[in-house]
């Protein structure tokens, strides 16, 4: 038996029988009270509510009538699994009562959409079922192979993190510091691997890669504040950027990443993706990233540097991070654990002088004061005892396998389509010839069990590109790689 738990109004026009009445129903059509859940006893209501018992037994009585509720012989009243699992029957049934309910209640509801300032839930982003898992052939980005992941090994550092030795570390409320072992973990063992050196009150640990890019948008950017983005980039880096400020300015991008060029002169912030761009996998070239360094220069603008799956390169070492190379102080670092050990961890970090980490410490104390303190010292410890690496390793070895087991079916099955060139990642970008419509492309195959990424959700441009879509390769079996390029490719023509 679930509590209810609502107000009555007893100076209101309607009589408080009819209320009890409304108030349930409208539960049980919007879910709140599930098919075969118990109602409490008349008595018990009646008490809860401060009416009589016979109040609640003849609204009791009506809802039983009208199907709503189902009543059984010293048992109770019950909510009606008939009424609830067949709602158009029910709705024939019982239509002119549940609408009268109902019809009260929105009489009262305020228009929220006429008071919001912002619409997030309106911007364009990409979709995916999130059943992805049950389809033979899930070719979707930023998921992980769970058969891959060391789960003994996070549960023997979860199993340390939450032991009493550490008691203070994760149970006490930290305002605003964060776990100091997964802050030397991060200054001693990743951001050297960039050519990044950092110290203790320059890194921020954050809840993924995703809540750095919000603090420093909420910080660095205004109304009249030019920011430039890849286009195609991250929608959601465009989509964060677009609650603070209308301008901004899309940069196409070619084998060599972000092109640098007049269009930047008047910006004031550049998020850029160097290591693998985000969706294309394409890596900026050295070359480019000095190119950039001098714009941003000459010109006084920042940069946002979101550094993700630099760990995933199959071909050649990967280049130093934008960050090491930075000789003004103006580029701000991005990194993520989330990617590498596994999405739902949630912890990122970013890198930038003291006074503007001080600033966003503040900011995000306001927000959520500090990231849990058991998932910072796990993921600590699991930096510290090497298992991170030896998992890098790992995906490494097998992602590098599918990368080249992909490429291969794509020439073999996809030789229509234009791959953009990369050293590595967990997807490859495909581009097909004017005309071609990948969004058409993405639900015929989603109907036979493949699950790719439309590309128009990339673009800033609207009406946006269809031509282009994403194949992640991170969440499925190497040996359904081929298999799933074939069915595609059937659909392609």
């Amino acid at each position: 038996m679930r509590d209810l738990l609502f107000h009555l109004q007893p100076t209101a026009a309607t009589s408080l029988q009819a209320q009890i009445r409304e108030k349930i129903v409208t539960a049980i059509v919007g879910g709140q009270l599930p098919a075969g859940d118990r109602m409490p006893s008349s008595r018990a209501l009646a008490r809860d509510l401060s009416v009589s018992r016979n109040t609640v037994t003849l609204a009791y009585q009506s809802l039983v009538d009208d199907g709503f509720l189902a009543g059984l012989e010293r048992s109770g009243y019950y909510v009606n699994r008939a009424t609830v699992e067949l709602p158009s029957t029910s709705h024939r049934k019982n239509g002119a009562a549940a609408e009268s309910a109902l019809s009260a209640g929105n009489a009262r509801r305020m228009d929220w959409s006429a008071r919001l300032a912002i619409a997030p839930a309106a911007q364009v982003n990409v979709a995916k079922p999130e059943n992805w898992s049950k389809y033979p052939y899930p070719f979707i980005y930023g998921q992980v192979d769970l058969a891959l992941f060391p789960m003994a090994e996070w549960r023997d550092c979860a199993r340390q993190a939450l032991g009493r030795r550490w008691l203070e570390d994760w149970a006490l409320d930290h305002h605003t510091s964060d776990d100091p072992m997964l802050v030397e973990q991060v200054r001693t063992r990743l951001l050297p691997r960039r050519g990044v050196m950092a110290s203790d009150a320059e890194i921020l640990i954050t809840v993924g890669a995703q809540h750095a890019l919000y603090l420093l948008s909420t910080l660095l950017i205004g109304p009249k504040t030019r920011v430039a983005v890849e286009n195609p980039g991250y929608p959601d880096v465009r989509n964060i950027v677009s609650l603070a400020t209308r301008h901004v300015v899309p940069i196409p991008i070619d084998a060599a990443g972000l092109i640098v060029d007049a269009r930047l002169d008047d910006c004031d912030v550049v998020h850029v993706t160097p290591s693998h761009q985000a969706p294309s996998t394409v890596t900026m070239s050295q070359a480019r990233r000095m190119a950039l360094l001098e714009k941003a220069h000459a010109e006084d603008f920042v940069i946002i540097e979101d550094d993700y799956e630099f760990e995933t390169n199959y071909v050649c070492a990967p280049l130093p991070a934008l960050k090491s190379l930075d000789r003004d102080g103006r580029v701000l670092y991005v990194g993520s654990l989330s990617k590498t050990i596994f999405p739902g961890l949630r912890l990122g970090y970013m890198v930038g002088p003291p006074e503007l980490m001080r600033e966003a410490r503040a900011l995000r104390r306001l927000m959520l004061r500090h990231p849990p303190n058991n998932a910072q010292r796990t993921a600590a410890l699991f930096l510290q005892l090497g298992h991170h690496d030896a998992m890098i390793l790992r995906l490494r070895r097998v992602y590098g396998e599918r990368w080249k087991v992909i490429g291969e079916a794509i020439e073999r099955h996809l030789p229509g389509l234009r791959r953009m060139p990369s050293h590595g990642g967990s997807s490859v970008w495909l581009q097909g010839p004017e005309g071609f419509d990948a969004d058409a492309l993405a639900a015929r195959a989603l109907e036979k069990g493949v699950v790719i990424e439309a590309g128009s959700a990339f673009f800033a441009d609207r009406p946006a590109k269809k031509n282009c879509f994403r194949l992640g390769f991170s969440s499925i079996e190497t040996d359904k790689i081929e298999a799933g390029v074939k069915v595609l490719a059937g659909l392609v023509g």
